[in-house]
């Protein structure tokens, strides 16, 4: 079987490399694997996620060719990778787009069957979840710790809890959508027969509209009250749109009525939700409303790191800086900048430098121009923070608050001005050994203590 196997992708590489050429398969395809096939599929193993999107986007027809050429019929193709390169453990399969395992699953109620009536309990819900956004695929940092123990708080317990309902809301690009489907996916682990569904508000909407008119809107609404964890997302799409509001509270009350978990996703708080009854925004308050902020320069770091690991990248450490330290707007956003130097890097067969960075992210991102940044600048800033006297930052005072401020301020000298540690000391009137502790005792503090890591990044903010 396995000998089978590999002739045929071996017949499948040799037509695929006849007709987009040598630079190309070595790219693509040269790191592609043919693992399993059965009668009607084959699934591949590909190093990541981004050559899966790649090769729906530019090769699958090709693919279909050549996989139909060697087997003499059309053959589905499934995909397997790893989401963390190199850990086995975060390996997953997914199909073609337009065959989705969950969608097709055996014995599921997709939720387009709402509008055809198709309601009986006993079958099991579709949970319309994408298995990557779990939470082990969710880096946490000190900007969004808060939202994430309050999500793994309800996915241990969504019956027994006191956030029901949990009303997230935040900008666009940020990790709602992977957060509330990483509920809803541990809870699934949990419990694999709690009937859990993820959907959009958008998606609520149409099938409202569906329902409307095809007359089955109590179908449509019983249908919804058949969860044990309903995930709305975006809810903010249902503004101005006073039917579907009115059908969404009576699946509110008895869900939650019933003790049955409740999530909405939204890019605002639910007192600034115009278009939507003040008696189902009055439902929204009952649990707990929680923001989810942009990620800081720590979490971006993390999550960009991540992020370059699951897509086999080693990024130098110049370049996560650069990165981390422009790309601050969201996290899609350094997802683009990672699938864009990979891109770049595997195309161009060029290694990972500061000026690939650069040059990815100049079409996409407004890079500011940083400052110079010199040590009396650092020194006012640092006094004016921990509201001191300049002065005593370079006393022999030790007391608890000055000795903090001069450590921040050895960090931040450190880091910005390209002072050595010994220069450092001098304008301080302290050791080189002082200062090297100093540097250190800030470092091991920095996302650890709340107090010293927004000192940190405030005095930072009010200097680049």
């Amino acid at each position: 079987m396995t000998d089978n196997l590999e002739k045929k992708w071996r017949q499948c590489l040799d037509f695929i490399r006849d007709n987009i050429g040598e630079t190309r398969y070595e790219a693509w395809f040269s790191k592609t694997r043919a693992v399993a096939q059965d009668e009607s599929s084959v699934t591949l193993e590909v190093p990541s996620m981004f050559f899966r999107q790649q090769y729906e986007a530019h090769y699958l027809k090709l693919i279909h060719a050549a996989l139909k050429k060697a087997y003499g019929r059309p053959m589905q193709i499934y995909y397997v990778f790893q989401v963390v390169s190199g850990a086995s453990d975060s390996r997953v399969v997914l199909s073609e787009p337009h065959h989705s395992p969950a969608a097709s699953a055996k014995g599921t109620q997709p939720i387009e069957s709402v509008v055809r009536g198709n309601s009986a309990p006993a079958k099991p819900m579709d949970p319309q979840l994408n298995p990557i956004y779990n939470f082990e695929n969710y880096c946490t940092g000190h900007s969004n710790i808060l939202a994430v123990t309050i999500a793994k708080t309800i996915a241990e317990k969504p019956r027994n809890n006191d956030f029901n309902p949990f009303f997230l809301y935040g900008d666009v690009g940020i990790g709602k959508t992977h957060l509330i489907q990483a509920i809803g996916i541990r809870i699934k682990e949990k419990d694999p027969n709690s009937r859990v569904l993820y959907t959009t508000a958008r998606q609520f909407q149409h099938l409202y509209q569906q329902a409307v008119l095809s007359k089955s809107v109590p179908k449509f609404i019983n249908w919804f009250m058949l969860c044990d964890v309903l995930l709305l997302d975006d809810l903010q799409e249902i503004a101005g749109k006073p039917g579907t509001s009115d059908a969404l509270f009576p699946i509110f009350n008895h869900l939650h009525q019933s003790g049955k978990q409740l999530v909405f996703t939204c890019d605002r708080p639910p007192m600034e939700l115009d278009g939507i009854s003040d008696r189902l925004i009055d439902r929204f308050k009952w649990g707990l409303t929680e923001r989810l902020p942009r990620p800081d320069e720590s979490l971006r770091r993390q999550i960009l790191s991540f992020k370059a690991r699951k897509n086999g990248l080693d990024f130098p450490e110049e370049v996560l800086d650069f990165i981390a330290t422009n790309a601050v707007n969201s996290i899609r956003e350094i997802e683009g900048v990672v699938m864009g130097i990979l891109n770049r890097s595997i195309t161009l067969n060029a290694p990972i430098t500061l000026d690939l960075a650069r040059d990815v992210m100049k079409n996409t991102i407004h890079i500011a121009e940083k400052k110079p940044v010199n040590f009396e600048m650092l020194v006012e800033a640092t006094a004016d923070y921990f509201k001191l006297n300049p002065d005593t930052l370079f006393s022999k005072k030790r007391m608890r608050d000055i000795n903090d401020a001069r450590q921040v301020l050895m960090y931040l000298a450190h880091k910005h001005t390209g002072l050595s540690s010994t220069v450092i000391g001098r304008k301080l009137n302290r050791q080189h050994g002082t200062v090297l502790y100093g540097i250190s005792a800030i470092k091991e503090r920095l996302d650890v203590v709340p107090e010293v890591t927004q000192a940190v990044q405030t005095i930072e903010s009010s200097l680049m």
